[in-house]
């Protein structure tokens, strides 16, 4: 099998041939000593494609760009690193002249267990690969089928059977990074829920997608990635545009590791709604669930248990899930979700021209600094009450900076000393304790 340097030789072949040239023949030119076996499962595969790129081109799916990506741009990367690997596929980072963008390159695993397995089986070594590239080939269609935000761009692909019988397909991607969980239970609430308000969003655009409802099969946190801070899919080999098919209720069964739900088989013969609340439920178990409840707002926490209960029993279909993050977002980004209390505001004095230097002080959790304590605030009432609540808090800054939701990055500080005079800067600082009485 091929290694790292070979790969990299195959990824540079500098022909480029059409995705519909790849879908209408290459699939015919295997010899006649492939197992039946072997053959009939290329078949199966072969007209699944066929039916999905037919689907794509009935709804004028978009094509790529001009100015897209081919073997010639592949030809003259650089950089080239391994980015991750799978089960069929690997995973590179390259950088393409000119300019040096860097974009993620994907071609079959020839060390994925995919191939391994298919040659244990049928010692047909390019029957195995094109078995493979079949989920290439399948994301190829999907991606240029979907337009939306969430899911990642394709930038292009190049198909190249120059060396003998050999297949060669590579797909060109808008290169993201990996999405860690234990990092996101490390952020602000508020940089989660943004996550799982992105993820809704995409979902909801699955379940009424240009090709039908969209079942992600394989839905784990490592087949999203994030690019220039949004959160996109970026495996859509595994995926179903079809709702289950039926004769009877008992035909449609949705069942977890830890739960089943039973749905109603429609006339047509279709498990109507299935897709969608299969993502639905696959989003409650590896997001909602670690991500939505720790150090929300105290006010928000029973509409976002109430979100948890509805996606964990499968009572919300997509529609229903994007309106409760809509209307979460909306009390959020008002401020609408802050208690009526007694203001602290009027304990501080306002001092102004100050700039501040980037040192430690206190820290509290989570902060969107590693230096101290940065939280976002609504309003300068509210950053008061956050620092009449901290013991260690001194004075704040409300900062020119602000998160996605245009809440005000506001750091909170004990040591006055930080404060350098000169500066655009306007600094809250706690008055005086015997002078509070005078107010």
């Amino acid at each position: 099998m091929p290694g790292p340097e070979a790969l990299l030789a195959l990824l540079a072949a500098p022909v480029l041939l059409a995705l519909a040239l790849v879908i209408s023949g290459p699939w015919r030119l295997l010899d006649a000593r492939v197992p039946l076996s072997l053959m009939q499962e290329l078949e199966r595969r072969q007209t699944d494609l066929s039916r999905l790129a037919a689907a794509a081109r009935a709804r004028d799916a978009p094509a790529l760009p001009p100015g897209a990506l081919g073997c010639a741009e592949l030809h003259g990367v650089a950089g080239v690193s391994l980015a991750g690997s799978g089960i069929t596929k690997v995973v590179l980072r390259a950088a393409v002249s000119p300019g040096g963008e860097e974009i993620a390159l994907k071609a079959v695993h020839w060390a994925g267990s995919d191939v391994s397995r298919c040659l244990q089986r049928y010692r047909h070594q390019e029957g195995c690969y094109r078995l493979a590239s079949y989920k290439l080939l399948k994301e190829a269609v999907l991606l240029q089928s979907l337009d939306h935000p969430g899911v990642v761009k394709m930038r292009g692909q190049c198909y190249d059977r120059r060396l003998g019988l050999e297949m060669n397909v590579v797909t060109m991607l808008e290169l993201g990074t990996p999405l860690e969980m234990i990092r996101l239970l490390q952020t602000p609430w508020e940089e989660r829920f943004k996550i799982c308000l992105e993820l809704v969003e995409l979902l909801y655009y699955l379940a009424n997608s240009p090709l039908g409802s969209i079942a992600l099969l394989d839905f784990q946190p490592r087949q999203f990635v994030i690019v220039n801070g949004l959160l996109k899919v970026t495996d859509l080999d595994d995926v179903s545009t079809e709702e289950l098919p039926c004769k009877a209720d008992e035909d449609c069964a949705l069942e977890f590791p830890t739960k089943s739900f039973a749905f109603q088989c429609a006339a047509h013969g279709k498990c109507e709604g299935i897709n969608e609340k299969r993502n639905l439920f696959n989003a409650y178990r590896y997001f909602f669930m670690y991500l939505l409840p720790h150090t929300a707002p105290f006010t928000l926490q029973p509409i976002l248990a109430g979100i948890l209960n509805a996606t964990g029993d499968l009572r919300y279909g997509a529609n229903e899930t994007l309106r409760a993050f809509q209307k979460v977002l909306h009390l959020y980004k008002s401020g609408l979700y802050l208690q009526k209390k007694p203001s602290h505001l009027k304990e501080y004095i306002v001092l102004k021209g100050f700039r501040n230097k980037d040192t430690e002080d206190y820290k509290c959790w989570p902060s969107y600094s590693h230096l101290g304590c940065m939280i976002s605030v609504h309003n300068a009432e509210e950053a008061a009450d956050i620092c009449s609540s901290h013991p260690q808090c001194h004075h704040f800054i409300i900062t020119p900076r602000s998160t996605w939701t245009g809440r005000l990055l506001t750091l909170f500080q004990s040591n006055l000393t930080d404060l350098i005079p000169g500066g655009n800067m306007v600094v809250y600082v706690k008055r005086p304790t015997a002078s509070r009485g005078f107010l």
